[in-house]
C-alpha cells in the first residue's frame, strides 16, 4: 500500500514544486516590492508575483525552465522502512519521467558528450539524489529543482585563511554582484564554508533548503548571514540585475570544519523561483507531501 501512496507523493511533489512557489518565498518576494523605490524594480517584481498566481491558479510550471531534479532524502535509522531505500530511488525515478509528460516539466537532461536528450530528465545520475541517514523513525525526501541559469553562476574559491570573515564577505559579495542578472536576482545564496572542495559545495546547496529568512541556529553563523545579506542589498544590483534595494532574498550558511591550511568556500545561488516541495513517510505508514 505504501509504495502506491509514496509512487503518487512524489507525482504530487514534484507537480506542486513546479508550480507552486512557497509561501516563505512569495512572502520574501512581497515585502521587496513594498520596500523597492524604483518603478522599474518594483515592476519587476510585480511581474514575478503576478507570474506566481497565474502559475498556482493555472497549475503550470513557474519558470520554462523547470530545472534539474534533485532530491534529498533524510532517511530517520529507526524507521521501519528503512528496506525501502532502493525502491524509494525508483520511485523517485519513474515520478520524475511520468512528470516529466503530465506536467509538463522540460526534458532538461542531456549527455555531456553526445548532447542527446532521453526526453524524460532521467539519465546517469539523473534525477541525482542525495542520501543521509539521520537519527529518529521517519524518511523525508526534499524536491530541489535548479534551472540553469542560477545554477551556472555557482562557484568554488579555495581562499587562504588569513583572509578570514572579512575576506570570505568580500568574496561573496564579489561574486553575486559580478554575477549581475544572470542568475534572476533576487537570489537566495547559499553558501558552504569549510570542510573540502566538495563538502563546501555540497553544504551550500543544502542551504538552499532552509525556508527563506530563516536563521542559522547558531549565532555566530546567523550574524554572518545577516552581516552578508545587508551587503548584497546595499550594492545596489536589484531585481533582474536592473537596480534596486532586493538583489537577494536570504544568505543561508552551512558549516564544517576545515584543514587548517584551507578556507573553502562554496557558493550556490537560487533564482528568485525557489521551489521545493517535501515528502514525508511516517513510521505508522503515512506518507504527506508537505
Amino acid at each position: 500500500m505504501i509504495d502506491r501512496q509514496l509512487k503518487d507523493a512524489l507525482m504530487q511533489a514534484v507537480k506542486q514544486a513546479a508550480t507552486i512557489l512557497p509561501s516563505d518565498v512569495v512572502d520574501a518576494l512581497k515585502r521587496a516590492e513594498a520596500k523597492e523605490r524604483s518603478d522599474l524594480a518594483k515592476g519587476q517584481l510585480s511581474a514575478i508575483l503576478k507570474n506566481c498566481e497565474i502559475a498556482r491558479t493555472g497549475a503550470l510550471p513557474i519558470c520554462q525552465d523547470t530545472g534539474i531534479q534533485t532530491f534529498f532524502v533524510e532517511a530517520g535509522m529507526s524507521s521501519p522502512y528503512l528496506a525501502k531505500l532502493r525502491v524509494i530511488g525508483a520511485f523517485i525515478a519513474e515520478a520524475t519521467a511520468e512528470a516529466t509528460v503530465a506536467i509538463p516539466l522540460r526534458p532538461n537532461t542531456v549527455d555531456p558528450f553526445t548532447g542527446k536528450n532521453p526526453g524524460d530528465n532521467l539519465g546517469r545520475f539523473m534525477p541525482y539524489i542525495n542520501w543521509e541517514l539521520v537519527d529518529g523513525d521517519e524518511i523525508m525526501i526534499t524536491l530541489l529543482p535548479k534551472g540553469g541559469g542560477s545554477e551556472n553562476m555557482s562557484a568554488l574559491m579555495m581562499l587562504t585563511p588569513g583572509v578570514g570573515m572579512e575576506g570570505l564577505k568580500e568574496a561573496v559579495v564579489d561574486h553575486v554582484v559580478a554575477c549581475g542578472g544572470k542568475p534572476c536576482p533576487p537570489t537566495i545564496v547559499g553558501l558552504g564554508i569549510g570542510g573540502g572542495a566538495d563538502i563546501a559545495l555540497k553544504l551550500a546547496k543544502r542551504a538552499l533548503l532552509r525556508d527563506v529568512g530563516s536563521r542559522h541556529p547558531e549565532p555566530v553563523v546567523a550574524s554572518l548571514e545577516g552581516e552578508i545579506l545587508e551587503l548584497l542589498n546595499m550594492s545596489g544590483l536589484g531585481p533582474m540585475g536592473i537596480g534596486g534595494v532586493t538583489t537577494a532574498l536570504a544568505v543561508h550558511v552551512e558549516y564544517a570544519f576545515r584543514h587548517p591550511a584551507a578556507l573553502p568556500l562554496g557558493i550556490v545561488l537560487q533564482c528568485w523561483a525557489d521551489r521545493r516541495a517535501k515528502v514525508r513517510i511516517t513510521a505508522d505508514g503515512r506518507v504527506e507531501v508537505i
